[in-house]
């Protein structure tokens, strides 16, 4: 139900919760490589918690995604430790099964550009520190947000988890 209501729609293809906030809202969803409906999906690892989600959009209205592809540029470390995002990414999936027509893409843009900062942040916030580089500067300036994933939602009475 905090899912549906927090993405005003039905979520497709959950498998799992893969991070809670505080309070222990699902905050990132595993999500299966193929929908019900045999669409291939590659981003199994999927941002649901509202207020992060907000919080993320902003952060992409900045502009900040051409900021940190021209970091991946001009930073070999960094663009090392985020093609071993995406490394860890394709072997997190494959766990879940094998799709040919998304194999080698994983998500957000991964390895060369950042594209989607809402999948990065929910690989980072499932698997942890050291994973996705990329996503932990964009989560380290949210309140909140990173390392902990503190509760600022809404608390609502009788809402299912």
């Amino acid at each position: 139900m905090f899912i549906r209501d927090g993405l005003g729609r039905e979520m497709r293809g959950v498998i799992s919760i893969a991070r809670r906030c505080s309070c222990g809202r699902p905050a990132v969803v595993r999500t299966a490589p193929r929908l019900e409906d045999g669409t291939p999906f590659p981003t199994s690892l999927y941002l649901t918690l509202p207020w992060l989600v907000l919080e993320i959009s902003r952060v992409e209205a900045t502009g900040a995604m051409a900021e940190l592809t021209a970091r991946l540029g001009e930073d070999p470390a960094l663009a090392e430790a985020y093609r071993g995002a995406h490394q860890r990414y394709l072997q997190r999936r494959a766990e879940l099964g094998d799709v040919p027509e998304i194999s080698g893409t994983s998500a957000g843009g991964m390895p060369e550009r950042v594209k989607c900062l809402h999948a990065l942040a929910g690989q980072a916030l499932a698997e942890g520190p050291g994973i996705n580089p990329v996503a932990e500067k964009v989560l380290v300036g949210i309140d909140g947000a990173w390392p902990e994933l503190v509760c600022r939602c809404e608390r609502h009475e009788g809402e299912q988890r």
